[in-house]
């Protein structure tokens, strides 16, 4: 249902990268904008012309309401550097710096629009970091920011499991987010900032806005992520499993190997990985090492629009990973009636329990791979179980996880920031 004159408002979505083709945060304005648009909202989205001819080609005739800003030569040379770098220290340094430059460009975007059409509320749906500063500010209309989610830390247990230049250099960027985040005072002057959970409220930068309010990050569109249920008695030759992400240390797909060669050895099943990154090929001599065979099979690169198809064939996802705040890979599994066997840590464990999927704690390495092997065994010999917690999953998304539920809510969040702006 719509809120008083949601039709009425005039949106900005701004956001560095907008694509549908890697998921992850990328994908959330591009969620955001084109339901506006659908819900008859005047929505322009201002994004990188990196994705340019992705976006016009998926929306053309959305194109009058779209802007675009280019890389300077700077961020270009950033970018390379940033491909060379551990991807944690990317994501707060170099990523960090070339969204400030990429910012810079678009207030001057929003604030043309702001003039010429007088927009009533801008949108900052990512970076999903709180402490990542923003630059929208100071453009004569209010702002919203998120929602956010961060706040992540590694399970004790594997506190020390970075490297220890990867450790500091990462303390280093949260203590100069700090001063970026005095220098740029978007999230202090922001008419409204939405958190996913408490874990990222607490982590917000001293002195911001305080009208902050809770709303899930990431959501499901059940046009493509739509219902799927194999079977209790289907008699597949091997149950199929899915890892989806990107193949980088922290998502403990090394774990997963040695888990599923411990599995091997008590059941049969096949292992679908899904993904690319720096560890592809140090993962595929391990599984070659542990003799898994063609039991496992590595996809490398699928577009977010080819994992549904792939995902369907699969009877359940795992997700090992040591350091996830959101995981909309687990909710797209859920939401095609997939059970699922992830961390008990972070995002995952904020949207599975006992009834939806089996989690995993990570208590240490060998007792995590201990128990992601007793999972998987457990999964896979009971067809039964897999259709339950499935049909569970599926349940809750639709409830509180399907992107319409989501852009019913941020339409009342922009009338509440409007109407607080107006009477500020």
């Amino acid at each position: 249902m719509l809120t008083l004159n949601s039709v009425n408002m005039r949106v900005v979505i701004v956001a560095a990268n907008v694509s549908t083709r890697f998921g992850g945060e990328s994908i959330l304005p591009w969620h955001y904008f084109r339901l506006l648009r659908e819900r008859g909202v005047e929505a322009w989205l201002v994004s990188h012309d990196r994705t340019k001819d992705e976006l016009l080609e998926l929306l053309p005739n959305e194109a009058q309401w779209m802007r675009f800003v280019p890389d300077l030569l700077l961020q270009r040379w950033l970018n390379w550097i940033g491909q060379r770098l551990p991807a944690r220290v990317t994501d707060i340094s170099v990523a960090w710096i070339t969204h400030i430059l990429t910012s810079l460009k678009q207030r001057h975007v929003i604030r043309r629009l702001v003039d010429e059409y007088n927009i009533d509320v801008v949108h900052e749906p990512s970076p999903v970091s709180p402490r990542q500063p923003s630059l929208m500010y100071g453009l004569g209309t209010p702002v919203v920011i998120g929602p956010m989610n961060g706040g992540m830390t590694y399970p004790p247990a594997f506190a020390r499991s970075q490297r220890k230049i990867e450790r500091w250099l990462v303390g280093v960027g949260r203590r100069a987010s700090s001063a970026l985040n005095g220098a740029f005072p978007g999230k202090r002057q922001a008419a409204i900032l939405l958190v996913a959970n408490e874990r990222t409220r607490r982590s917000l930068p001293k002195r911001v806005c305080t009208r902050v309010i809770e709303m899930v990050e990431n959501g499901v569109d059940l046009k493509v992520f739509h219902g799927y249920q194999r079977s209790a008695t289907a008699r597949e030759p091997r149950p199929k499993f899915a890892f989806l992400g990107r193949l980088v240390d922290w998502k403990g797909v090394d774990m997963l190997l040695d888990a599923a060669a411990k599995a091997r050895l008590r059941c049969e099943f096949d292992l679908h990985v899904i993904g690319d990154g720096a560890m592809r090929l140090a993962l595929e001599a391990q599984s070659l090492s542990l003799k898994l065979g063609d039991r496992v099979v590595f996809h490398g690169f699928v577009p977010q629009k080819d994992c549904p198809r792939l995902l369907a064939n699969c009877d359940g996802l795992i997700l090992p990973s040591l350091y996830e705040c959101g995981g909309a890979v687990v909710l797209e599994a859920m939401a095609m009636g997939m059970p699922v066997i992830a961390t008990k840590w972070g995002g995952p464990a904020d949207y599975l329990d006992e009834s939806t999927g089996i989690l995993v704690d990570p208590t240490g390495r060998e007792s995590f791979v201990d128990g992601l092997a007793d999972a998987i065994v457990h999964l896979a010999t009971s067809p039964k179980l897999r259709q339950e917690l499935g049909f569970r999953g599926r349940a809750r998304v639709i409830a509180d996880f399907d992107w319409e539920r989501k852009i019913d809510r941020i339409l009342e969040v922009y009338a509440e920031a409007i109407k607080h702006h107006a009477s500020a």
